[in-house]
């Protein structure tokens, strides 16, 4: 019997040596490098391309330039309560009193969209007591919704009252019921066929009719 359990406890310590001696022959294992993605890739170097969108996708397609359009302007002293319109085009400056104006933009939505919106882009500078101009406002203003942006000045204070432009009447891709109805139909430029008329009256060449007239 001691045989015995001295018999197995040696085959067990000689597996263990074995299994020890295999472990550390094997091979580690080296770490397979990922391939690059397009977000891995370094694109501060590249410059930045413009598209240009084909008209039709604009929605203000045929609406007034923007250098045409005309915004006026509410301007308001809290202290004595007068009240002043400002009328400027994009571009222009208008100083009212101590308050000075510049238009950047005004918008409005297309008389075909189910929401009505009238905006304009300002910025407005006030000067101060100590005789300091400084910018208490820019960004767009709109007159539907006074209170998405509002002008904060203990003062003064400015809101669009309108921005007259024109759109194309019925979108920018209808026509007009009056001019589909009195003008002619558009024809195509594409050649026509000869009719049958056209091909008997059309005139057969010398040559021709005497080869015919001989078979």
């Amino acid at each position: 019997m001691i045989r015995r359990a001295l018999g197995a406890a040696g085959l067990a310590a000689l597996l263990a040596t074995t299994g020890c001696d295999r472990a550390q022959d094997a091979p580690t294992p080296t770490p397979t490098e990922t391939a690059d993605t397009a977000l891995d890739a370094d694109t501060s170097g590249q410059t930045v391309v413009t598209v240009d969108v084909a008209g039709g996708v604009d929605p203000s397609l045929g609406a007034t330039p923007m250098a045409e359009r005309v915004a006026t302007l509410g301007v308001l002293n809290k202290r004595n309560g007068i009240a002043r319109d400002a009328t400027l085009k994009p571009g222009q400056t208008l100083r009212v009193g101590d308050v000075v104006l510049r238009l950047k933009a005004c918008e409005q939505t297309a008389p075909w969209e189910q929401e009505h919106y009238t905006g304009a882009f300002v910025q407005v500078d006030v000067s101060g007591t100590d005789k300091v101009w400084r910018r208490v406002f820019s960004g767009w203003l709109f007159k539907e919704r006074p209170g998405l942006n509002v002008v904060q000045h203990p003062i003064y204070d400015v809101w669009v009252k309108s921005c007259a432009m024109t759109f194309p009447e019925g979108g920018p891709e209808s026509i007009a019921a009056g001019a589909a109805s009195g003008a002619a139909a558009p024809r195509s430029s594409a050649k026509k066929s000869p009719t049958p008329d056209a091909e008997a009256s059309e005139p057969i060449a010398p040559d021709s009719a005497s080869d015919n007239s001989t078979r």
